[in-house]
């Protein structure tokens, strides 16, 4: 993603990003705070998709980011 995204801006909307889990073919990925979820979600959605899919090995159609303040407590 890094060489997608560039080194800087990488930095700036990848840091402290969760990819917490698959639902079906969804991606939950949990960012840093709403601005940084809505540009990840409108510029990359598609990009985390291809890449995700080939590291699990299993189609992931959607990448839903949110921001970290909405994701759930483990149990």
């Amino acid at each position: 993603m890094a060489l997608i995204v560039g080194a800087d801006r990488f930095d700036r909307l990848f840091r402290a990003v969760r990819f917490d889990e698959v639902d079906g073919d969804i991606l939950y990925v949990y960012a840093r705070d709403e601005d940084a979820a809505a540009e990840m979600e409108d510029e990359f959605a598609l990009h985390i998709s291809i890449v995700a899919s080939k590291i699990l090995d299993r189609r992931i159609s959607v990448v839903l980011v949110l921001p970290r303040q909405l994701m759930k407590p483990k149990i």
